[in-house]
């Protein structure tokens, strides 16, 4: 009778203790937690729409890690890091500094090290992340 009090009072514990440690370390994906946030409409909006963007001749854009650029009008050059170009997409090449800028080419900034484009003339461009303008 010992024994069953004994072995029914370890898989209780157990349980208890499995229920609480997924409790305690948030393994759920509930929303609003913090394995699954909740974030507003317009944070999402600016996150995943191009913004229209116009460069006067001599401006150049800097892109964050992970700035997506296309060119719509006008000339512009690239701008590398001094060892690593800009992702030109399409063409699937970097382009280093200096380098002209495809129309309609898309391209990815991959880091945030001060790579982007160079406006040549004034220009349109569309561009998704975070950048600068200098």
């Amino acid at each position: 009778m010992k024994k069953r009090i004994l072995i029914i009072t370890l898989i209780v514990t157990l349980v208890l203790g499995m229920a609480f440690s997924f409790m305690a370390f948030g393994t759920s994906n509930e929303p609003g937690s913090s394995n699954d946030p909740l974030v507003s409409k317009s944070y999402v909006d600016s996150k995943t729409s191009y913004k229209v963007i116009e460069l006067k001749t001599g401006q150049q854009l800097i892109g964050k890690e992970g700035t997506e650029i296309i060119l719509r009008s006008g000339i512009a050059t690239a701008i590398d890091n001094g060892a690593n170009g800009v992702s030109d997409l399409t063409a699937g090449k970097d382009l280093m500094t200096g380098m002209d800028v495809g129309l309609n080419h898309l391209l990815l900034v991959p880091r945030d090290d001060g790579r982007g484009i160079n406006a040549v003339t004034d220009i349109f461009v569309m561009v998704r992340g975070d950048y600068t303008i200098n």
